[in-house]
């Protein structure tokens, strides 16, 4: 896959934008809380970046009215320079512009994901598209686990607008890939119908498509189950007898499996095709989050491994068979809409698991949420496959590279 130009230039510019945004995540929230001291506010950075997703199927529209590269190199100097205002906050009466800004970003990343997915699908053999999303999660993990590190230490020698100017400048990086990017790009044909009914055609072709509906149902029923599953990690790290900072040992543990399953996702998918390549990942994560119930180190880090490996997989899936299943013309408001049905339950079961925690002991609810994403994989691996799917696996482990 890497001999592909294309896919290895998109990648390249996954990695640097996605540094300077893993960054930012850390630093804003940080930057709040020393400028105000409030928990709640530092929280509302996170809620600004994220609220722009429920807009997925709308936002996602704008990725199929224009070509997709042009459109990559103009949102990417955009936030280049939106960013670099930031520089101007340094009091708490500022910190409007903050929230503005963070706001926007999370706008146009959401446009940005839609319109790179769209690239791609029309840029990189298909039968690579498992492999090129897999090293897209690799690339992603390996970013979650140095960029804060970077963005840390930044933070504390220059401060948040040093941040700034570093995310400013991962995106004029990925701006600069985009544009060398050489691929052949139709003109979209002009829209015939409103915004609303281009919106509505997208969401219609994901919930009719016999494939990609069962994927991303589970999807967004996965999420949400790991989403109550992360708010009870402090929980699971004081019933091991462990201060809150060995958390990040047993994300940093997760990372690495999520880095695995990246690099494993292409043959993964060739040889067993996206449905069960996803059910065998959530029935791994049924079992490991189950046992994170168990008081004892060892199978700890072997529950966070295997999470790790379990989720991407899933999530991966889903990605591969929409932009293989949706035709060019769809593919940005397709890709978001699925975006926004997978990920927004994660919000949700975060916002529950921190409520749920005092009420319900979290083994308790570890166990339940195990047999809930078991039955989640069960269904899904014993849904009969469309011919549709057939095909499309056999067509991909052919054209697969020796």
């Amino acid at each position: 896959m890497l001999r592909d130009r294309t896919a290895g230039r998109c990648l390249t510019a996954v990695v640097v934008s996605g540094f300077g945004t893993s960054a930012l995540w850390l630093a804003s929230g940080v930057w709040v809380k020393d400028l105000t001291g409030s928990d709640g506010l530092a929280a509302l950075c996170m809620l600004a970046m994220w609220l722009p997703t429920l807009a997925g199927p709308v936002l996602g529209t704008l990725a199929d009215r224009h070509r997709r590269r042009p459109l990559l190199v103009t949102l990417s100097l955009c936030m280049a320079a939106l960013l670099l205002t930031l520089c101007a906050v340094d009091a708490p009466s500022e910190l409007w512009l903050l929230y503005a800004v963070l706001f926007v970003y999370g706008a146009a990343g959401t446009v940005h994901d839609a319109a790179e997915s769209a690239l791609v699908a029309g840029a990189v053999d298909r039968s690579l598209l498992g492999d090129f999303n897999g090293l897209r999660m690799t690339a992603d993990e390996g970013m979650k686990l140095l960029a804060p590190l970077a963005g840390a230490g930044l933070y504390t020698a220059y401060g948040g607008p040093g941040v700034a100017v570093l995310d400013a400048a991962s995106f004029l990086a990925a701006a600069l890939v985009y544009v060398s990017l050489r691929v052949r790009e139709e003109r979209p044909a002009p829209a015939r119908e409103g915004g609303r009914s281009a919106t509505v055609e997208g969401v219609r072709h994901l919930w009719g498509d016999p494939a990609l509906r069962p994927l991303v149902l589970a999807g967004g029923v996965t999420m949400l189950c790991a989403g109550v599953s992360g708010a009870l990690t402090y929980a699971v790290v004081e019933d091991l007898g462990h201060s809150p900072a060995y958390a990040g040992v047993l994300y940093a543990v997760q990372g690495a499996g999520s880095v695995t399953v990246g690099l494993l996702s292409g043959p993964g998918l060739r040889r067993l095709g996206a449905r069960r390549f996803a059910g065998y990942g959530i029935g791994l994560l049924a079992v490991a989050v189950a046992l994170r119930a168990v008081p004892y180190d060892p199978v700890a880090w072997a529950c966070a491994a295997a999470i790790g490996v379990g989720l991407p997989a899933a999530l991966i899936a889903v990605l591969t068979e929409v932009q293989r299943r949706t035709p060019g013309p769809l593919l940005g408001r397709v890709t978001a809409t699925a975006n926004t049905l997978v990920f927004t339950p994660n919000v949700i079961g975060l916002a529950a698991g921190a409520g749920l925690v005092e009420l319900i002991g979290h083994r308790t609810q570890l166990t339940g949420l195990g047999a809930a994403l078991g039955v989640t994989a069960a269904v899904l691996l014993g849904q009969r496959p469309a011919s549709a799917d057939r095909t499309e696996a056999r067509s991909a482990s052919d054209a697969s590279p020796a």
